[in-house]
């Protein structure tokens, strides 16, 4: 299946345009699949597996080798969803007849509340960037703008120097799908990204990326997100914040305080490059201190 994987991928790139980080995911999906109908599903020596042998049985057989490996039902929900398009573009392409993943019921995701902070404990673990160095300046500018524009990792270190205007605090991001958007930002992320523009000089010793990244890590190229991951972790361990606190979290909290201040829930679906409203909608919910404080003024028992 390693060539017809490879085509489905290379469709998924030229064709529909997929991020990378999509492709690399549906790459792992689909390689882990064929290496349980392998070494699992099928009698153990067969050189060759035939696409048009994998039946729903098969398909089912993998989401319950999957629960066993404790999978999350999300990420079961994910291969599932790759093998869906798989086969389907294999149905294109005339290779298989019908496509077995197509009847097998997705597994019923779990349902979490975003995860939030409250402003007081942005403000602190804000602070705990050491702005005395160009790094801590960086650090604190890719923060504010983190929480200033809801923005995903990705999308934050795929920033160039031409994708800001601080004049009008917009940023050019490119989500999902390589969707581009405008972003706009505040007053104290402004100052912050100024800041480290000046601090910046002191990186870039003169092998400056042609595309010029924003963020750079200390050898002057790109910042990665996994340093940037790594760093935010730094940070929320020095603020003494809750566990499960991560950059994401920050986008949670853009999300939920302007909803809580008023702004449109439409609104705040183009802010964040939601595709579909009902992603959206997962910010509605109320803190539990705001729960007790309707409870205790409306119910006449409270």
């Amino acid at each position: 299946m390693q060539s017809e994987i490879g085509e489905f991928l290379d469709y998924l790139h030229y064709e529909r345009n997929v991020s990378v980080n999509t492709i690399t995911a549906y790459r792992d999906d689909l390689e882990s699949f064929v290496a349980f109908l392998t070494a699992d599903y099928f009698v153990v020596g067969r050189e060759l597996l035939d696409l048009r042998s994998v039946d729903h049985l098969a398909i089912r057989s993998y989401l319950a080798h999957l629960a066993r490996r404790k999978l999350s039902r999300s990420s079961s929900a994910r291969h599932l969803s790759a093998l869906r398009s798989f086969f389907k573009f294999m149905m294109r392409e005339g290779i298989v007849t019908a496509n077995p993943a197509r009847g097998v019921s997705t597994p019923r995701r779990e349902k979490f509340l975003p995860s939030v902070i409250q402003s007081s404990d942005i403000e602190t673990l804000f602070e705990q960037a050491d702005c005395g160095k160009p790094l801590g300046v960086r650090d604190r500018a890719w923060m504010e703008l983190l929480y200033a524009s809801g923005l995903r990792i990705g999308e934050l270190v795929g920033i160039d120097l031409d994708d800001i205007e601080l004049r009008s605090r917009l940023v050019k991001v490119r989500g999902k799908g390589s969707k581009e958007r405008i972003v706009p930002f505040g007053s104290k992320a402004e100052a912050a990204i100024r800041a480290w523009l000046a601090a910046r000089l002191e990186l870039i010793r003169g092998h400056e990326d042609e595309r010029q990244p924003l963020f750079l890590n200390y050898r002057g190229q790109r910042i990665s997100a996994r340093s940037v991951r790594r760093l935010f972790d730094g940070y929320v361990r020095r603020a003494s914040l809750r566990s499960g606190v991560s950059p994401h979290t920050l986008r949670h909290s853009f999300a939920t305080h302007l909803l809580n201040a008023g702004a449109d829930l439409r609104t705040i679906q183009e802010l964040l490059g939601h595709a579909s409203l009902s992603t959206t909608q997962k910010y509605t919910h109320l803190n539990d201190w705001e729960l007790i404080a309707v409870y205790k003024k409306a119910h006449p028992r409270a």
